[in-house]
C-alpha cells in the first residue's frame, strides 16, 4: 500500500501534535523514515536504490483511522498539520550499518507500545525505493515511511487507547534517536 502525505503535515521531534477537531481514532506508528539522497525513478534493483538513500531518520506516521475508514484513501487519516513528527537527527547511511537491524519503540505516558525491529519488515528499505520508484520519480530530500510493528492503538482490545489530548508520545529508532511529542486539542477554527 502506497500513500502520500503532505508537506505540511511534517513537524519536529518536540512539536506538538494537534487532534483534528472531534477527533476519537488518532493512533500513533513508529517508523523508520528513509529520505532521498539522490534521483531515483524506475529503479529495478534493490541495491541500486539502497544506494540512493541519503540519510534515515525516525518518523511516527499519525493517522486518523476514522478519516481512513471512510475512505476511498488513506491519505485523508494522514494528512493533517503535525501528522508527521521526524527526527531528531538525519543520520547518514554510512553511520547505520544495517537499516534492517534497527530497534523501533513507541511509548504514550511511558506505557510501552510498540516494541519491534526493522528486520520483521516485509520488504527491506531497497526492495521499497525500488518499487515506489516505479511508481513515481523520487526526487532528494524526498521522505518515504517503511511501514509499522505491531501495537498501534487500532489493533488493540476495547477499550483501544487512542491519543487523547494531554498524551506524550516518545518515538525511538535504534541509533537515530528520539521523539517526545506532546498530544493537544485544537479548537475548530472561527468562520468570519
Amino acid at each position: 500500500m502506497v500513500f502520500l502525505k503532505p508537506g505540511s503535515s511534517v513537524c519536529g521531534p518536540l512539536d506538538t501534535i494537534q487532534l483534528p477537531p472531534e477527533s476519537t481514532t488518532t493512533d500513533y506508528e513508529v517508523e523508520l523514515g528513509v529520505v532521498v539522497g539522490r534521483r531515483l525513478a524506475r529503479c529495478g534493483d534493490p541495491a541500486e536504490a539502497l544506494a540512493a538513500v541519503g540519510g534515515y531518520l525516525t518518523a511516527n506516521d499519525v493517522t486518523e483511522r476514522s478519516r481512513v475508514a471512510a475512505g476511498p484513501t488513506r491519505a485523508k487519516g494522514k494528512c493533517a498539520d503535525t501528522f508527521t513528527p521526524i527526527g531528531p537527527w538525519l543520520v547518514t547511511p554510512d553511520e547505520v550499518e544495517d537499516p534492517q537491524a534497527l530497534s523501533l519503540t513507541l511509548l504514550v505516558n511511558g506505557e510501552v507500545r510498540q516494541s519491534g525491529t526493522t528486520s520483521l519488515m516485509a520488504y527491506g528499505v531497497g526492495e521499497l525505493l525500488a518499487y515506489v520508484s516505479s511508481l513515481m520519480t523520487l526526487e532528494p530530500g524526498d521522505l518515504v515511511l517503511t511501514g509499522t510493528p505491531g501495537g498501534v492503538a487500532a489493533g488493540r482490545p476495547e477499550p483501544k487507547p487512542f491519543l487523547r489530548h494531554g498524551d506524550v508520545v516518545t518515538a525511538e529508532v535504534g541509533g537515530l534517536g528520539g521523539q517526545r511529542t506532546p498530544v493537544a486539542a485544537i479548537e475548530r477554527p472561527l468562520t468570519a
